[in-house]
């Protein structure tokens, strides 16, 4: 199987309302759809980059919300959002819905009218996704990939996470670094070649696990 990454270009006729919207502020740039499900009424969750006042102002623009909240978090704003249909363009929609294809969250929406999102099929289904999609919005190919399935977690221990937890505390990955090993021995009360150890071998962990997740796109 493969996974694609696809940029479509959306026109305001055809945009979500909250997609048009994004053009026309500056203290929102990008939202990132995260969850949602292919019904006439659904719950959607999505993060914002921008603050939750914003967000709210934001939502405003759709019509057909039912109910809506916002929780600020990784640096912007999430917010579920219930509406009682999607007001995206019946003909993309149709579209999604009929086709052999999985789309991966999340789906990007950018200030610029673009939208871009990945999708995983065999190569036939998501050569006919192209072509009809082609017909309707600018689309483009960005990327194209085997499709793997998502690696294990990097298997830490608990004095491996407590040691990481230690260090990004005390400001061991701070740039300038501002802790050091013996901050974290001191913390974890255990001797400094101890504290060395178990972080080495838990940055080991993360950093095999990063390299293999890169692997895959």
């Amino acid at each position: 199987m493969k996974r694609v990454a696809f940029r479509v270009s959306y026109p305001p006729t055809a945009a979500h309302p909250i997609h048009r919207r994004l053009a026309d502020t500056d203290e929102v740039s990008r939202m990132e759809l995260l969850v949602w499900g292919p019904t006439a009424e659904v719950t959607t969750l999505s993060w914002y980059d921008a603050e939750p006042a914003t967000v709210r102002e934001l939502l405003t623009a759709v019509e057909t919300a039912v109910a809506s909240s916002t929780v600020a978090g990784d640096g912007g704003t999430y917010a579920f959002l219930h509406q009682s249909e999607y007001e995206l363009d019946a003909d993309v929609l149709d579209l999604v819905a009929r086709s052999g294809v999985v789309f991966l969250p999340p789906v990007v929406f950018l200030d610029d009218g673009d939208a871009v999102f990945e999708a995983v099929g065999e190569q036939a289904e998501l050569s006919r996704l192209y072509a009809d999609l082609g017909d309707l919005l600018d689309t483009r190919i960005e990327r194209v990939s085997e499709f793997r399935k998502p690696s294990s977690p990097a298997r830490l221990t608990d004095r491996q996470q407590a040691a990481l937890a230690a260090a990004e505390a005390l400001g061991y990955y701070d740039v300038p670094r501002t802790g050091s090993v013996s901050d974290v021995a001191a913390e974890l009360d255990c001797a400094r070649s101890t504290a060395g150890e178990l972080l080495r071998k838990a940055e080991a962990a993360v950093v095999r696990e990063q390299l293999h997740r890169g692997g895959e796109r």
